[in-house]
């Protein structure tokens, strides 16, 4: 599961999850798009009164038409995904979707490349000194 804020009660980080997991299944299941490709939801968060639910989302590759393109057929498609999301929760307010890349994982693969980077210099300073 994901970490959200202490803010959110415990009913709304259920409500999160489960629309997480729903919408994994419709974009990967449902969805014609094809410029929505393989993707994974990371996180969903969402407001206290479930107005409006922010998704952020992965991708294997990271170039910027790529993700533009992606962007563009989730939101042409925010509608249909919002449709079938009201089939599979019995919740009093269906939140809009805002979608939104998860840049986190590429940051996190920079910042572990860099450590190593680090690590290999730092050994051999050692093996010299």
């Amino acid at each position: 599961m994901a970490k959200h804020s202490k803010s959110i009660p415990a009913r709304g980080l259920r409500v999160a999850d489960q629309i997480q997991r729903d919408l994994a299944e419709i974009v990967a299941f449902e969805l014609k798009d094809p410029r929505v490709g393989m993707i994974t939801i990371t996180e969903v968060q969402i407001t206290p009164d479930y107005a409006h639910a922010k998704v952020f989302f992965t991708m294997l590759s990271d170039n910027k038409e790529a993700i533009q393109s992606t962007v563009a057929g989730l939101v042409k498609a925010a509608g249909f995904i919002r449709a079938q999301l009201g089939r599979r929760l019995s919740i009093h307010t269906l939140p809009e979707l805002h979608f939104v890349h998860d840049t986190s994982t590429a940051r996190g693969m920079e910042l572990s490349r860099l450590i190593d980077e680090a690590n290999a210099t730092r050994a051999k300073d050692a093996d010299q000194g």
